[in-house]
């Protein structure tokens, strides 16, 4: 499954999705999705190599794969955009099919595989309006797009981008739900080997108020020096 097709379209990865489905695999992948989803059961590696052949997908092929039922398809979707914003970092018309379509993505692995090139790279350098409007709402996905958008910035933004991403950490530290201050811990970890004073200050700040498992993962890089 090497190399790009310049010709599928969503029908056509779905078939070859449909291809790999196994029982198997649709008992493992039942426990992470939400039960009135479909799943194929399609093994992760080989999902990430259909979506890599299909990377070229028109934004038409895109919106149709992502308005399908079944959780590969969707997942397979974010990986395009993914391929596509590591190609045109900061593309804002990639930028726009994500958050339209947010409403399709139903588990934090959605979130994670496109957020930080499709989104992070699009609103590096600021305004940051995108990820406070993320945080404030009412869906744990919405606000973890918010924090994990942000890994972009550790890597490739400026100061000012990563102060962006602990301010956003900072709104979401107590929140309730596992999904969201789970990510935060994550978005800290990272951030605090780029800067682990700014941590230090987080946590003097925040650490009394965040979810243990979200602590322990904040400075689980600092644990293991």
């Amino acid at each position: 499954m090497n190399g790009s097709t310049t010709d599928l379209t969503a029908a056509t990865v779905l078939a070859r999705l449909g291809e790999h489905a196994s029982p198997e695999g649709a008992a493992s992948t039942r426990t992470r999705v939400p039960g009135e989803v479909p799943v194929l059961g399609v093994r992760m590696g080989t999902l990430f190599a259909i979506a890599k052949q299909a990377r070229d997908l028109p934004p038409t092929e895109i919106e149709a794969l992502v308005a399908q039922d079944c959780y590969e398809a969707r997942l397979a979707a974010y990986c395009v955009l993914d391929f596509q914003a590591r190609r045109t970092p900061g593309n804002p018309d990639l930028l726009a099919a994500y958050l339209r379509h947010h409403d399709r993505i139903i588990t934090w692995d959605m979130v994670d595989r496109a957020a930080p090139w499709v989104v992070g790279a699009a609103i590096s350098t600021g305004p940051y309006d995108v990820l406070h409007n993320l945080a404030d709402s009412s869906d744990p996905l919405r606000r973890r797009t918010a924090i994990t958008a942000p890994l972009w910035f550790v890597r490739r933004g400026t100061d000012s981008d990563l102060a962006g991403g602990f301010t956003v950490a900072a709104r979401l530290a107590a929140d309730p739900a596992p999904v969201v201050t789970n990510a935060v811990g994550i978005y800290l970890a990272h951030a605090g080997e780029r800067d682990p004073t700014a941590l230090d200050d987080f946590l003097t700040a925040h650490e009394p108020s965040m979810p243990r498992p979200a602590a322990r993962l904040a400075t689980r890089k600092r644990r293991t020096r």
